[in-house]
């Protein structure tokens, strides 16, 4: 919505200015937008140190230019004219429109402003100057209807006639009025006003910022932090006592005919009891008393045509009240005040238990056990809204716009419906739609949407052995992305609703097989297979291909289940049509079903898949030409649209897992899409085909055939997904580049052909047709190898490139993970699957960090799978206690009453005899979990991890385990909410039943992303990275007005742009501008991420550097309080970015003189990165330096001197002497020592004296720290004491001299100190790497950032302090350092 009012503040001026696809240098968000553009060309103060004036100059240069761009409209900027709107009630209101703007958009407008927020029911009627009114329509655009950019235009709102369904939205609408629950309130907004409040009252006492945060001590028991995570929920301001549906409801039959909808009782806050009627024209109080129903209206007055209007003018306290509830929200961020379409759900609930009070509203809304279906009206066809909205013209941006928008918002409400109908299936609420067939075989419809169960199947391997019945699987066999295929064509069961298309597409030959399919089929409908099948399916959706659909999808995992929901394909359940299979097979390639049309379509998707077109030999032995795998499936429906499914395996297989158990082991696409690149730049433009072969006598490829010959003999069995070959096809030979493609059925079951064609001549030349058979035998065997040889090469580059490269990134920091989430995310982002944890974690174990979060991941989803188990054998009573008893087995110490040691692996046993029976669990639901011990859980788990991860569970993992950090990962993953206080890890049974307050469904989705925003994002960062801030701004903005208008604001690409924004305000000195853009990515990530997320810790120290930034050092300090409480539950106290967010919180106290509090957190730094990164590494080297740079501006040239000569030593060690650091740490070190002569020249010489006598000292180092900071409790007689004296006298006499007193204010010499330890750590982290912007804070790929490197949030700090103009040119850090990353990695690849 482009409009903006003149009055309030409501979500909709958030979307304001964000309808067009032009740039808009303005923030979108009206109230703020004077803030949000670079304002001047100024940086900060701070003098660059040692010849960095030029580069000062020339980041004010750029700074001037992106304000001079800011400040004049972009070129094709989205244009917004005035329209006065008149509202029911007679008030007027100015909205700013677009003509390109919908009716519904300027509807949506008007229900989120303060004035018109009540009305829900009206017709919108413009009038334009020449005096002509035009009804307008919810879809028509406005330019449709008038042209308002001539002026004189204006809305009127008519009231419209209600029905039932418009009068229930309208009293639904009304209850969400009037509570602020919708409200969301980030603590960094009350953080901000609490600091303006006390800014008012402290203003006379000139009391100086710097408190102490609570001690560094807190970091270590995090169990306490469990309480201060969660925000107290806002104070709820009483309007009405009661509004419920009244029991006179439904209206007669006469009262129908006079109108009457809906009757309403209402009790006031004054006491008083009113029956409302809800006519179609307006609401009134009726004379009703007791109970017999009199609908005349009791006064004539008490009449209006909307319910706030009426209750308004019957009750004062209302009117009081709802004004304060508008005027509440009003205050709030805009951004808080808008509901994210998929909101993220949360480990911990609040505790204590908030009181269930009486709702007469909330009861009405439970008692309709609804699942997602609509209740009033037609159920809606998911499929059909989907492929329309897919069909929509896309031809120019704004169409590309609405489609867009579309697409995302049905996706999102068939995810949410997914999600409602999966837990009615789950718990058994809806029947099946073959409830004759075994039940784990069941399948479900509902609401429009396919269900089907998938099954554990690698928890099923680590069972003694499998049974080849329904057993094999806790719910459906059937391959979870083929509901449409429902029964599959190799189950023979009584529904002729599913067996459909599945026995007509091979009518004669598929039912005789039932079992054996059955087998199959379970075999496919895995967990493996269910997240294959999506990425296939969002490979596909990104592909785009006109003509050829694919199915909205969604995974559910609840209570211990996985759902895979689907949109059916229309006719597919009436198998109304015997020729719906047009491509592929339902039988494992024994019949191959082949469409030229559909061929054309898929080939078209291949290409830009990176699959290849190659021959697959039928059961008959006759050759098909596929561009997909075998057991994909195109179906025609009878909307007559060409459907493709069952897309298990677009990328090729894993040619490091090859076997049975192995079968659904692909690569990722990322992989892919690395290796053609790769491979694109070495290929040569005259590399042939038959030069093919000859890879396998090459060195690499040789090894390669070698590695993997006893693997490929035996691959031919598997049946699972296999990986695609880029080998060049013969036509591609004579091309100027080489495509590579890869053929996706190698390594299975599936009987391959080569390429059938021979060209003329080579025909002609051939002798004989035994020759001719011979050459064509040879062609096939050497494409077929070739293709197996460059899956293998794939498989050969993860190993020996990928992952090497991944572990070195890790070492040097380039990507610092913090959690299991962003673990999982910067893996998947590499190309690294998941089942290779254990072989990186087996390559980091130097690093006490790394190899705790590797190993505490595994553990964690191994402990998944073993409380899954247990969830799916529990009854509905039994679930508390059930996950309670794990979390004691996992956590504690859970001894068995006679059998301890083989009770936990004997009852694992009897759980996996038994799936999926609600009898079997309802008589064995009290031992399913009874009977677990510690030793048997932690056998499962060291079990599990061993098959799935190949790694070995550590003795002290048990140990390792009693971690909030860890808690909080298996909680996220099985969906699990806690109550937030504080546990007794250590004890024997440190959780109760009462402590387990809600199990969630964990859902993964299609929900389709904006490719054109994430290609402006991109191009913004390189024109940041480049320095030309004029475009990167520009390019930031449109990114963020594409994702504004198609996902809305409450999107994780949309918290990637402000930040990118904030960094390019920033850049400009518009930090206070800079503060708004990342107030926003702050409240996006708390909403969409989730309030303990790595990526919001980040968030809520770069507003503290920001703050710090605009000299407001207390605010910033409550903000880097806060992350690093955020810090510590994600991770844990010891982790790279703790050591770094503890430089910042010590140069924040440095800056406000003191001193002692900033030792102290330098001190801990230190600690924390020797410990976790060694004596050695260049970041403890940064910690090094800093402390040196402290004690200079205390005077203490002494221990200056000492810690930067332990700074150089190290740098050399790491860097070389020749490197630009060590030699800036050389000319520190001789500054230092000037320094010390000046002060002190006769102390200096003794000094010297006693060094040569008694060493130089440096083991003392940590001692004399300790010695000069205050209050430290350092043992006496040993000299110590007195260092710390002398060391206080220097710092007083230096102060003294210089006439500057040291507690009101910074030393004169430490801004271009500091300034120089800022250059020092901005390039510091990139020590151990080629790269030298290493010192990332994320690694931008899709989805969520992986954390940034350990001392980023250090040169954050520094940068935000004082120093806007990048010495390097490299962005500020906790900004955009990744993206000079990303620049310098480009440019290795080029």
């Amino acid at each position: 919505m482009a409009g903006k009012s003149k009055g309030g503040k409501s979500k909709a001026k958030a979307q304001a200015e964000g309808q067009g696809v032009s740039v808009e240098p303005e923030v979108p968000v009206a109230d703020v937008v004077e803030e949000a553009k670079p304002e001047n060309g100024q940086v900060s103060e701070a003098p660059a140190a040692d010849g960095g004036a030029a580069d000062v100059e020339k980041v004010e240069g750029d700074a001037a230019v992106a304000a001079q761009a800011a400040e004049k409209p972009a070129e094709g900027e989205l244009h917004l004219y005035p329209v006065t709107v008149k509202t029911q009630s007679g008030e007027k209101l100015e909205l700013q429109l677009s003509p390109g703007d919908s009716v519904i958009d300027v509807k949506q407008f008007l229900l989120d402003a303060p004035e018109t927020c009540f009305y829900t029911c009206y017709d919108l009627i413009l009038h334009t100057k020449d005096g002509l009114a035009h009804q307008l329509e919810d879809y028509n655009e406005i330019s449709e209807i008038a042209d308002i950019t001539t002026g004189g235009c204006t809305l009127q709102m008519i009231a419209a006639t209600y029905d039932e369904r418009s009068i229930r939205s309208h009293l639904r609408r009304v209850r969400e009025l009037l509570s602020l629950s919708s409200l969301h309130v980030s603590l960094s907004t009350s953080l901000a006003l609490q600091q303006e409040s006390a800014q008012a009252k402290n203003a006379d006492t000139g009391k100086t910022a710097g408190q102490e945060l609570d001690g560094l001590n807190f970091m270590e028991d995090n169990t306490v932090a469990l309480t201060s995570l969660l925000a107290s929920a806002p104070a709820e301001i009483k309007c009405v006592d009661s509004i419920v549906f009244s029991s006179f409801n439904p209206p007669p039959s006469y009262r129908r005919l006079h109108g009457d909808l809906i009757y309403i009782d209402v009790v006031t806050l004054e006491g008083n009891k009113y029956c409302i009627t809800g006519s179609s024209k307006s609401f009134y109080v009726n004379a009703s008393n007791g109970s017999i129903l009199d609908s005349r209206p009791l006064k004539q007055s008490h009449e209006a045509s909307t319910l706030v209007g009426l209750l308004q003018n019957v009750s004062a306290k209302f009117n009081k009240g709802f004004r304060e509830i508008l005027d509440h929200k009003a205050s709030a961020h805009p951004f808080e005040n808008v509901q994210a379409l998929l909101p993220v759900t949360s480990w911990l609930g609040a505790y204590p238990v908030q009181e269930h009070k009486r709702d007469a509203a909330r009861a009405e809304d439970s008692v309709v056990l609804s699942y997602g279906t609509e209740l009033i009206g037609m159920q809606r066809d998911w499929n059909e809204e989907l492929q329309s909205c897919r069909e929509f013209p896309h031809g120019n941006p704004q169409e590309r716009i609405l489609r867009g928008r579309a697409l995302y918002k049905v996706t999102c409400d068939f995810v949410d419906a997914a999600v409602k109908g999966a837990v009615g299936v789950i718990n058994r609420c809806i029947p099946p739609i073959n409830p004759t067939d075994p039940e784990c075989f069941h399948m479900y419809v509902h609401n429009n949407i396919f269900f089907s169960f998938a099954v554990d199947s690698d928890y099923e391997h680590i069972s003694k052995d499998q049974k080849p019945d329904c057993q094999n699987g806790p719910g459906r066999s059937m391959p979870v992305p083929s509901p449409d295929l429902g029964a599959k064509a190799d189950r023979d069961h009584a529904d002729s609703s599913v067996a459909l298309n599945s026995k007509t597409e091979e009518p004669n030959s598929v039912l005789e097989a039932s079992a054996e399919a059955q087998i199959a089929d379970s075999e496919q409908a895995t967990y493996a297979s269910a997240n294959n099948d999506l990425k296939g399916t969002k490979s596909y959706q990104e592909a785009d291909i006109p003509g050829l659909y694919n199915l909205a999808m969604a995974i559910i995992d609840y209570r211990g289940h996985r759902v895979v929901a689907q949109s059916i394909i229309p006719g597919i359940l009436q198998g109304d049509k015997s020729d719906s299979l047009l491509y592929g097979s339902v039988d494992n390639g024994k019949k191959i079903s082949w469409n030229e049309a559909f061929h054309a379509k898929v080939v078209e998707a291949a290409n830009r898949l990176h699959v290849k077109e190659h021959s697959v030999l039928d059961g008959s032995g006759n050759p098909v030409k596929l561009a997909a795998t075998v057991e994909c499936k195109g179906i025609v429906g009878s909307d007559d649209r060409h459907y493709i499914l069952d897309l298990m395996r677009v990328t090729p297989r894993d040619s490091n897992y090859i076997g049975l158990q192995h079968r659904f082991c692909v690569l990722r696409p990322e992989l892919v899409a690395s290796f053609v690149e790769v491979e694109s730049t070495k290929k040569s433009p005259v590399q042939k085909v038959p030069d093919i072969p000859a890879e396998l006598n090459g060195p690499e490829s040789r090894d390669q055939h070698d590695s993997a010959s006893d693997a490929t003999a035996a691959s031919v069995d598997k049946d699972d997904k296999s990986d695609e070959s880029p080998a060049p096809t013969p036509a591609e030979s004579n091309d100027s580049t080489v495509e590579i493609l890869f053929n996706p059925n190698v390594f299975t079951e599936y009987k391959l052909a080569g390429s059938p064609e021979v060209s003329l001549r080579t025909t002609l030349c051939l002798l004989s047709l035994s020759r001719f058979k011979q050459h064509c035998a040879l062609r096939y065997s050497q494409e077929i190898a070739a293709d197996e040889a460059l899956v293998k090469k794939v498989g050969s580059y993860l190993l020996d490139t990928v992952i090497p490269k991944f572990v070195q990134n890790l070492c040097s920091l380039d990507v610092s993970p913090m959690d299991g989430q962003t673990l999982t995310d910067v893996l998947h982002s590499n190309g690294i699957n998941v089942r290779y944890l254990g072989k990186v974690a087996g390559m980091i174990k130097h690093l006490p960090h790394l190899w705790d979060l590797f190993s505490a991941e595994i553990i964690v989803r191994s402990a998944k799978h073993v409380v899954k188990e247990i969830l799916r054998q529990s009854p509905d009573h039994n679930i508390a206690p059930a996950v309670a008893h794990f979390l004691n087995c996992f956590a504690g110490k859970v001894l068995a009453a006679s059998t301890k040691g083989s009770a936990g692996s004997t009852q694992s046993k009897t759980q996996k005899a038994q799936k999926l029976s609600p009898s079997a669990s309802s008589r064995k639901g009290q031992s399913v979990y009874s009977h677990l011990t510690s030793d048997g859980v932690w056998s499962d788990i060291k079990e599990f991890a061993r098959h799935k991860y190949q790694f070995e569970v550590p003795d002290d993992a048990r140990v390792g385990a009693k971690k909030i950090a860890v808690l909080r990962n298996l909680c996220q993953k099985v969906g699990v909410t806690i109550a937030a206080r504080k546990y007794e890890l250590n004890s024997a049974a440190p959780f109760q039943p009462s402590d387990i307050l809600n199990l969630q469904p964990i859902v993964k989705h299609s929900v389709p992303t904006c490719t054109d925003a994430r290609k402006l994002m991109e191009a913004g960062k390189i024109r940041m990275a480049e320095g030309t801030l004029n475009e990167a701004y520009a390019l930031f903005s449109e990114a963020f007005s594409l994702l504004q208008q198609i996902n809305g604001p409450m999107h994780k690409d949309a918290a990637n742009c402000c930040r990118y924004l904030a960094m390019v305000l920033y850049h400009a000195g518009d930090i206070a501008g800079a503060i708004v853009q990342q107030h926003r990515e702050l409240i996006i990530n708390e909403r969409c991420l989730g309030l303990d997320h790595p990526d919001t810790a980040h968030s809520y120290g770069n507003m503290a550097l920001f703050y710090h930034g605009l000299n407001q050092t207390e605010l910033a300090l409550r903000h880097m309080s806060r992350t690093l409480l955020l810090l510590s539950l994600a991770s844990g106290p010891d982790h790279p970015d703790v050591a770094a967010t503890l430089i910042n919180v010590a140069m924040m106290y440095q800056d406000a003189s003191n001193m002692s509090t900033a030792l102290r957190y330098l001190q801990a730094a230190l600690t924390k990165n020797e410990r976790i990164l060694g004596p050695d590494h260049v970041q403890t080297a940064v910690c090094y330096h800093a402390l040196a740079i402290a004690f200079s501006s205390m005077g203490n040239y002494k221990l200056s001197v000492q810690h930067e000569t332990k700074t150089h030593g190290i740098l050399v060690k790491q860097l070389g002497s020749d490197d630009s650091r060590t030699k800036d740490s050389e000319n520190w070190l001789k500054t230092f020592k000037e320094r010390e002569k000046q002060a002190h020249p006769g102390l200096y010489q003794a000094v010297q004296a006693a060094a040569i006598k008694y060493g130089d000292g440096s083991a003392n180092v940590k001692k004399s720290l300790n010695a000069a900071v205050v209050g430290e409790g350092v043992p006496r007689g040993r000299g110590v004491d007195e260092r710390g004296a002398k060391a206080t006298a220097e710092v007083r006499k230096k102060a003294a001299a210089r006439g500057v007193h040291l507690r009101n204010g910074p030393a004169a010499n430490r801004v271009s100190e500091l300034n120089h330890i800022l250059n020092l750590i901005n390039s510091a982290a990139s020590a151990s790497s080629a790269s030298p912007t290493a010192n990332t804070q994320r690694t931008e790929s899709e989805g969520p950032q992986s954390n940034g490197p350990a001392l980023n949030g250090a040169k954050e700090a520094k940068d935000t302090n004082r120093l806007s103009a990048k010495v390097d040119g490299q962005a500020p850090v906790g900004l955009g350092a990744s993206l000079e990353l990303k620049k310098q990695k480009s440019k290795q690849k080029a």
